[in-house]
């Protein structure tokens, strides 16, 4: 299995919950490491040019709204196959959907308000990273 990294973030309605430590933990146990992390406030344009590639579907303003409007925490996972492994312990984007146990059944609020993001493949995860971190701020 391939070592990979992914990004994740903790969106506005987990650190309004102050549910940080509880994702991290799950994240943790489910093998991967923490190399890099920040909690930061977007602002509306680093919303929008983080989801760019959803600038014509319709939910995008609403998203932009709702990324922006509280802290989330960025970080960086490494492990093996690291982006998969992100996305089973993320859980389905909708709760609803999603299994028992994973992040989005046990915390998420609804579809928009899921508690997490996580990159879908290895060139997501590139621009994703590098979106929000410099290489030295990556600690492995």
């Amino acid at each position: 299995m391939a070592v990979e990294r992914t990004l994740s973030i903790i969106k506005p309605d987990a650190t309004r919950r102050n549910l940080t430590g509880k994702i991290n933990a799950c994240l943790e146990d489910a093998g991967l490491r923490i190399v890099a992390q920040k909690r930061i406030l977007l602002t509306r344009e680093r919303a929008e040019g983080f989801y760019a590639v959803h600038k014509e579907r319709p939910f995008f303003d609403d998203l932009c709204d709702f990324m922006s409007s509280g802290p989330v925490v960025v970080q960086v996972l490494e492990g093996g196959d690291a982006i998969a492994r992100n996305r089973q312990v993320m859980g389905a984007t909708n709760p609803e959907e999603a299994d028992e146990g994973t992040i989005r059944k046990r915390f998420a609020e609804n579809i928009e308000a899921n508690s997490v993001h996580g990159s879908d493949s290895p060139e997501n995860a590139a621009f994703e990273i590098a979106y929000f971190f410099d290489d030295g701020e990556i600690v492995g």
